[in-house]
């Protein structure tokens, strides 16, 4: 018997076997892309931060006699009225006296001018900020950006009496 001699496949015919690709990702353009959205989110967070006024209240003395009393003649009464409007008048709210009630505006030519005049004449003025019920929340956040601008040192914020609110109905303003 001949025996019959098989050369070695060449390639055209029988099992053809998958060509195995490499398994290896290359993590370079994925790493680029981290790093530059880590850089936008850094930045982006510093310009969204929000902007606060920074508000400082004082401590209750325990006995109500420790408490200090404003003088007339360094008292500035800054009273905010319904509807935006706001009023002023100098000195405080006595008994037998009452004070002339000055109808005002916010802003450069309102309230600021009169209290830049009133902090040249007296330094030492204490303004005394009244809202009354019905005011805007907004319009007292607008009194304390103009007591920031004008660099006021010292103001409060202090509940409203009765014989100012009656004097705001009075005065026709």
């Amino acid at each position: 018997m001949a025996e019959i001699q098989q050369q070695a496949d060449s390639g055209k015919g029988g099992k053809k076997r998958a060509k195995k690709m490499s398994t290896k990702i290359d993590m370079t353009p994925m790493v680029d892309l981290a790093f530059l959205l880590l850089t936008f989110f850094m930045l982006t967070t510093t310009f969204s931060k929000p902007t606060v006024m920074q508000l400082n209240m004082p401590v209750k003395p325990k006995d109500p006699k420790e408490q200090s009393e404003i003088k007339a003649s360094n008292a500035f009464t800054v009273l905010l009225g319904e509807n935006n409007k706001i009023f002023y008048y100098d000195g405080l709210l006595a008994d037998n006296v009452k004070p002339e009630l000055v109808a005002s505006s916010y802003g450069a030519d309102g309230i600021r001018k009169t209290l830049l005049q009133r902090r040249q004449a007296n330094p030492e003025v204490v303004v005394l900020i009244k809202p009354v019920d019905k005011s805007n929340y907004k319009n007292m956040v607008d009194i304390l950006d103009e007591m920031n601008i004008t660099d006021q040192k010292k103001y409060a914020l202090v509940d409203i009496s009765k014989a100012d609110e009656d004097l705001i109905k009075t005065s026709g303003l």
